[in-house]
């Protein structure tokens, strides 16, 4: 709603939307990597576009940097809490979140190719819909310190920040109008989610 807002919101006033906007996509994205409930690729997609329509020239190199921070430190903090649970004897809410959102056989799945490629496969996870968690789960199961993590996540989410931002300059380039752009990205990035697991489903 926010972003659409935005969208819909004359370019002169760039520099309003991008005191708010900025520091809501940092937000919701934060959010949506510790509650993955928010579409937070449709969310960067959608700041794209009202990027790509600006008079800023660094405008879309800020959403990048954006995304790509809120989205990296949202993933050290639910593996920080991760880890947390998985050496209280209790467990923990979070470890919890994360192993009802890993299926055993995505479970298994991540654990078989985080063994043959180590932590590149957090580059994948980040770009396959409902993949994170699986590998973040195996990577906990597997002990896998915090700044090993760290390190395979960064360019994870630097990958991630950039696919989705490319979404968003497809769609903000194919409409004059941003808000046009902004449902054109967002239905893409829903498309994109659903595709694979409805794949899954015809396999099967």
């Amino acid at each position: 709603m926010i972003v659409l807002t935005a969208a819909s919101t004359p370019v002169p006033y760039a520099s309003t939307q991008q005191a708010i906007g900025y520091p809501t996509l940092f937000l919701l994205v934060l959010i949506g990597a510790l509650v993955p409930v928010v579409p937070t690729g449709a969310l960067v997609s959608s700041a794209a576009v009202v990027a790509f329509h600006q008079t800023a020239p660094l405008a879309l190199l800020l959403v990048f940097v954006v995304a790509s921070v809120a989205a990296f430190l949202g993933d050290i903090a639910l593996y920080w809490l991760g880890r947390r649970g998985m050496g209280s004897k209790n467990g923990s809410r979070w470890l919890e979140a994360i192993r009802r959102r890993a299926p055993e056989d995505r479970l298994a799945q991540a654990q078989a190719k985080l063994d043959d490629h180590g932590v590149a496969v957090l580059v994948l996870s980040r770009l396959m819909p409902a993949g994170r968690l699986p590998v973040m789960l195996a990577c906990l199961l597997a002990k896998m310190p915090l700044r090993r993590f760290a390190r395979g996540n960064l360019p994870a989410c630097l990958a991630w920040a950039v696919t989705y931002q490319l979404i968003g300059i497809l769609g903000g380039s194919l409409f004059e109008e941003p808000w046009q752009g902004v449902l054109a990205a967002v239905a893409l990035t829903l498309l994109l989610s659903v595709v694979p697991s409805v794949w899954r489903r015809m396999v099967r």
